[in-house]
């Protein structure tokens, strides 16, 4: 019997510390790269070490993980279970801007503090493992995959990504030397530099991606709106090149249906066609994008974007200074602001028109803000009959709606339409209606509504040329124009992606440098991998300009370079990577940590990937995971990475919340300012009445609840059993503290039940048996599929049966405390001590159950008579329908019950209950 087993009170800050400082001392979770088990590699979203350190949202993820990882430890597989800071990022220079302090400090200070609170949960990362993104011999290797990135091209027959240097270069070109041999490969290179329009933030003073400009129009790293477009040369990747494996992969993964269906939105693949009209008056075409060709005879006028090159070309003196003045509003604009946010319609004539191809009819050009550059040509036809954007600018603007479809309004209806000629009595009789139905068509067919279903052209032929698509449905419509535009050489099939090139600069201090030179003659080049990494200097100031112009620019003598080798000179890239770039590729280098001579050894790599359980949250469905697929895809493309998708399964954690409080106006009231009476909430200055709501912990709320004040007054077994037992591991919990205190006295009562009770080799009861093998057949199968809530309510009905033993059976005291283990580790070790045991209870196998055994001799069955509960009974188990019928009618209680009456009917669910109905 241990030290702490003589007292039937669990001192759980002794054990903790006891087996955390054990567990450190012998490297028990340290993970070797052997071939003789099957590997299980588990991996959580790495934090980003903030100054507040961790709250008790955080450790629900690493809780999960960590008890997923036990259990495969027990079930004989080779864990792989590493834990590390994503540590470059705004807060950490922030600080420095106003204080003075290096980046480096506080960050070091930061992920000292965070893992230290890990540490305390008892978490059995291997700390052999543990990675920085800020530690040059880490992001030396970022560095080296982005010089991998800078010299690959995608070859679109291939599918692939492929080096540079196997880019076929034309005779013409490579006749005129290496100059040009370089300007022919920019447009190819995944990684380039070039002048964008890129969202710019005034508070952070740096580039956005537009993954990190929300719906809102605010900057998702700082939460202000202080973002526009403006024109500076960034580093840019082409990740669209990629959309078509990214979607295709999507498929192959076992990630939440969810999280695939926004990857699948955010690239926005639709296939439509490009089409060409001709400008009455000018030599240059206009090329539209259309995901509806089939409604080419029903266009009647055309938009291009603001930014459009053609916007100024082709505009009339009449209307030259209402276009400028529309095109500089424009730019103040948001592409939100301008979509979706837009509550009106806005666009200037350009007094130009395009002739439609396949009717040779003018109609006018407008330029307005609703289309982007950014997505298709920047331009589109506008068929007003048939979309409600396009309906919406012509009602406003007074341009013709022509029907070119007849609405099929007898076959399905027209989704959510609302139209305008349906009185709020015809809403009401609804779409079943064919007075209504009829009303709307006729509508329709004098363009004075918009109709977006299906229906057959109409008004679709031109006599001139013998083309028509008249009578046609949709489907066959869309084909049919498809073939004849590629036909005439006018237009042709087009695959479009929402998905842009990833903005992959940030003219900020704290970030991995490029390792790219740019020469006094225009061509850059990047370093060799003797030459990473390329450190960052040190400087006194770390404030960027209000230009947009990065704190290194100051930097002078790290700015500066001259190559050793040539004596040629140039500058150093003043930009720097964005936060994004450490975390892509994290997970490759657990695999091989302290390996200087390369990022990862192949062999390791192949033993471990792919990632088999990647545990984090749904907020980085479209930032990080995109990104990662997209750097994994390329790596593999150059045959550095042995498989195709970096994540093979993807498990998202809900959020724990926390309580706050509101007045009646809304206003959010802190914690601390409450005060509760009777089961109401009152403001303790004033006395109203506030509502307890449900939120995300803040300090502003002073709802935040530390890790460590749980750990210090119910250890930490207990707090990672309650973040465990709150729910479904996905669903959004609020956070009790009150709720920990009946876990605490769980983890207290199997202590008395085990190490506080006598223990002997008994034989167990039929009942006994029964709860241990049903109990490590719910445990096990629970902690599989991660339900972890419902494995530990069994532990809680095992503890109830065993609790009233006099004496503990052993097999009974052993397996349960086997199973219970990766859920109370400490607990379970010290339980595992006092039962005599010399080794760590981490490797012992996991024990098995007899499924036979799982299943009680009886069961009770609930007698009900015309459905009200009368009596219950036990029974034998497994009686079909019948045979229960007659045993339960031939009980005295039963006869009891129905005594001068007469059963009409009898209803019989097997192991359940019967319902006499008399």
């Amino acid at each position: 019997m241990t030290e702490a087993a003589r007292d039937n009170e669990y001192d759980f800050n002794a054990v903790e510390l006891k087996w955390q400082a054990y567990w450190q001392d012998h490297k028990t979770f340290k993970t070797f790269d052997t071939q003789d088990k099957p590997k299980f590699y588990v991996l959580d979203m790495f934090p980003y070490p903030s100054g507040a350190g961790l709250h008790v949202g955080h450790p629900e993820g690493y809780t999960a993980t960590d008890i997923f990882c036990r259990y495969k430890r027990m079930a004989g597989f080779n864990v792989l279970h590493p834990m590390g800071w994503d540590a470059f990022g705004l807060p950490a220079e922030q600080y420095a801007i106003k204080t003075g302090t290096h980046p480096a400090i506080t960050t070091q200070q930061n992920c000292n503090n965070f893992r230290r609170q890990i540490m305390r949960l008892g978490l059995s990362y291997d700390w052999d493992r543990e990675i920085n993104t800020t530690d040059p011999k880490y992001y030396k290797w970022t560095q080296w995959i982005f010089s991998r990135l800078y010299n690959t091209f995608f070859d679109e027959r291939q599918q692939k990504g492929r080096p540079i240097s196997e880019l076929e270069i034309p005779a013409d070109v490579a006749a005129k030397g290496p100059l040009a041999i370089e300007e022919y490969r920019k447009p190819f290179r995944l990684a380039y530099f070039a002048e964008a329009k890129v969202w710019f933030c005034d508070h952070c003073r740096t580039v956005c991606a537009n993954e990190e400009v929300l719906n809102d129009g605010s900057h998702e790293k700082c939460g202000t709106k202080n973002v526009h477009k403006v024109g500076l040369k960034q580093w840019q990747l082409r990740i669209p090149l990629y959309a078509e494996r990214l979607l295709a992969g999507l498929d192959t993964l076992d990630w939440p249906e969810g999280i695939k269906e926004m990857q699948r939105n955010w690239i926005g693949r639709s296939c439509g066609a490009e089409v060409d009209f001709e400008i009455q008056g000018h030599a240059e075409k206009l090329r539209v994008y259309t995901t509806r060709p089939d409604t080419l005879f029903g266009a009647t006028y055309m938009v291009i974007a603001p930014e459009h090159p053609l916007a100024k070309v082709i505009c009339t003196e009449a209307q030259r200074e209402a276009v400028d003045a529309y095109i500089r509003q424009a730019s103040l604009k948001s592409d939100l602001e301008r979509t979706e946010l837009a509550k009106e319609k806005t666009g200037v004539f350009s007094g130009a028109y395009g002739i439609n191809p396949v009717n040779g009819t003018a109609i006018p050009i407008w330029i307005a803000d609703y289309v982007l550059t950014g997505y298709g040509t920047g331009a589109i036809m506008a068929v007003p009959a048939h979309d409600t954007r396009d309906f919406a600018f012509a009602q406003k603007f007074n341009i013709p709606v022509i029907c070119i479809m007849s609405p099929d309004v007898d076959h399905g209806s027209p989704d959510d339409t609302a139209f305008f000629c349906m009185s709020k009595e015809e809403m009401t009789q609804g779409w079943k209606d064919p007075a209504v139905r009829a009303k709307v068509k006729e509508a329709v067919l004098a363009g004075k509504e918009c109709w977006t279903a299906d229906g057959a052209y109409i008004q679709s032929e031109n006599s001139a040329t013998g083309f028509s698509v008249n009578g046609c449905k949709k489907a066959e419509g869309i084909a049919k124009m498809l073939g004849y535009l590629t036909e005439k050489k006018i237009g042709c099939e087009k695959v479009n992606y929402k998905l842009r090139d990833w903005l992959f600069s940030r003219q900020r201090y704290w970030g991995e440098p490029f390792p790219i030179i740019h020469w006094e003659d225009g061509s850059l080049s990047v370093l060799e991998a003797d030459d990473l990494p390329l450190m960052l200097p040190e400087l006194t100031a770390y404030q960027p300009s209000a230009t947009g112009e990065s704190p290194l620019a100051n930097a002078t003598e790290w700015l500066n370079y001259t190559c050793p080798k040539t004596g040629r000179k140039g500058r150093r890239e003043t930009n720097t990577m964005p936060q994004w770039a450490g975390s892509c590729w994290y997970y490759l280098r657990y695999i091989d940590p302290d390996n200087n001579e390369r990022p990862w050894a192949p062999e390791k790599e192949k033993y471990w990937m792919p990632v088999d359980l990647y545990v984090g949250g749904a907020e980085h469905a479209v930032l990080h995971l995109l990104y990662s697929r997209f750097w994994h895809k390329v790596l593999f493309d150059l045959g550095l990475v042995s498989t195709d998708e970096p994540f093979q399964r993807l498990f998202n954690q809900g959020l724990i919340l926390a309580f706050a409080y509101e007045d009646d106006t809304g206003s959010l009231v802190p914690s601390d300012e409450m005060v509760e009476r009777d089961g109401k909430f009152f403001h303790v200055s004033d006395g109203r009445e506030l509502h307890q709501i449900v939120a995300k912990m803040s300090k502003s709320l002073k709802n935040v609840v530390t890790p460590d004040e749980i750990v210090n007054e119910y250890g930490a077994d207990s707090l990672r059993m309650y973040e465990m037992f709150m729910g479904p591991l996905d669903a959004a919990k609020p956070w009790q503290t009150a709720g920990v205190e009946g876990i605490y006295k769980f983890i207290k009562r199997v202590w008395r039940m085990i190490a506080c009770t006598p223990v002997d080799a008994i034989e167990m009861t039929r009942e006994q048996t029964r709860v241990l093998h049903a109990t490590i057949k719910k445990v096990t199968e629970d902690t599989q599929g991660m339900s972890f809530n419902t494995a530990i309510s069994q532990m809680m009905i095992f503890t109830n049966e065993f609790s009233k033993c006099a004496v503990m059976p052993r097999e009974a005291a052993e397996k349960f405390t086997q199973i219970l283990a990766p859920y109370a580790p400490h607990l379970c070790e010290e339980l595992w001590a006092t039962l005599g045991h010399t080794e760590t209870i981490s490797y012992v196998p996991w024990p098995t159950f007899d499924e036979k055994l799982t299943v009680a001799d009886e069961v009770e069955i609930l007698v009900q008579l015309c459905g009200k509960p009368k009596v219950r009974l036990m029974m034998p188990n497994g009686l079909s329908a019948p045979e229960l019928e007659k045993q339960v009618m031939a009980r005295e209680e039963v006869q009891a019950l129905i005594e001068g009456k007469t059963p009409k009917k009898i209803i019989c669910v097997p192991g359940r209950l019967v319902n006499i109905i008399a």
